[in-house]
């Protein structure tokens, strides 16, 4: 019998999530999270499919080698940078991907700009354990918002804070005029971005360009009352930089659901700090999300062993 792994699965949820019984194969649901590489290894050296759950767990060439039994890899959504395609197919591995939902990341994204604006888990804490207004927020409206990357979950985003009554400006390496009016928001460039905004919300894809692409310089730019929202991937910005910022009040703070190492250690700097709001990687998070990651995965694996794969990803 075919057996199949379902990794990171952290709320208990994958096996219910997908009609896996309409398969003939044992599936196996994992939901703690192996850093080691041999341990991931040894765990999965039965498997003959895995399901990745986003870039929770990479996939190097090394572990690719070691997985002798692997033949099928599905990973949720149709890009994971984490994944070693080019190895996985020297080995004769096939990586599908699956669909996904296309507003829940941009939606994340303004509940963490409203709850640094407005204070929301302090309030919370702070009402919680009998205490009233201890803090007076920010208004959006007539305010300025950077966004950084104007594609599908920056066009979203940024079409909400013109909803705010806000100037929304944008900028990226290739964003033209034409597409920032398409958008409703101005092109400018990063430098007056970064000194003009109120709000700084990151929406690029991680890439060798794009890694450490806000950097201690531009944090330096940044207003004293402005905060930074980041729901992309954490490297996209130089964390001992936006540590520092915060300790020294450089900007406001930063609302942060992408982290460089994931989970974040208990005992991070950013947890300790007050002008921080984390979430989890939460961005995808969601019921609608995971039923089609979940029903993608079980919709691929069967196109694969019925000898018709479908959505296949070339490196």
């Amino acid at each position: 019998m075919i057996r199949i792994a379902l990794l990171d699965d952290y709320q208990n949820v994958g096996l219910k999530m997908a009609d896996w019984e309409s398969i003939d194969a044992e599936v196996v649901a994992f939901n703690d999270h192996l850093n080691d590489e041999d341990a991931l290894a040894a765990r999965l050296e039965q498997f003959e499919i895995v399901m990745a759950m986003r870039e929770r767990t990479p996939f190097p060439s090394n572990l690719i080698a070691k997985l002798s039994n692997l033949q099928l890899l599905v990973t949720s959504g149709m890009r994971n940078a984490s994944i070693d395609i080019t190895a996985a197919n020297k080995l004769g591995i096939t990586v599908c991907g699956t669909l996904g939902e296309p507003h829940a990341t941009a939606e994340l994204t303004w509940g963490l700009i409203l709850a640094l604006a407005r204070q929301i888990p302090k309030e919370n804490a702070a009402t919680r354990s009998g205490a009233w207004q201890l803090s007076i927020g920010s208004g959006l409206a007539n305010k300025t918002l950077g966004v950084i990357g104007l594609g599908r979950l920056g066009s979203q985003v940024a079409r909400v804070g013109n909803s705010f009554s806000m100037n929304v400006v944008a900028w990226s390496a290739n964003l033209t005029d034409e597409r920032a009016a398409e958008v409703g928001v101005t092109r400018v460039d990063k430098t007056t971005l970064l000194e003009t905004s109120d709000i700084v919300t990151v929406h690029l894809v991680l890439s060798d360009r794009t890694r450490g692409l806000i950097n201690s310089v531009d944090l330096n730019r940044m207003k004293s009352t402005a905060y930074v929202v980041n729901t992309s991937r954490g490297p996209i910005i130089d964390e001992t930089a936006l540590i520092t910022a915060l300790e020294n009040g450089t900007i406001a703070g930063a609302g942060l659901d992408v982290f460089d190492i994931e989970p974040l250690p208990l005992d991070h700097q950013l947890l300790k700090m007050p002008n921080t709001v984390i979430t989890p990687h939460l961005g995808y998070v969601t019921r609608e999300t995971y039923e089609l990651f979940y029903g993608g995965a079980l919709e691929a694996i069967k196109a694969y062993l019925n000898g018709d794969p479908i959505r296949v990803l070339k490196p």
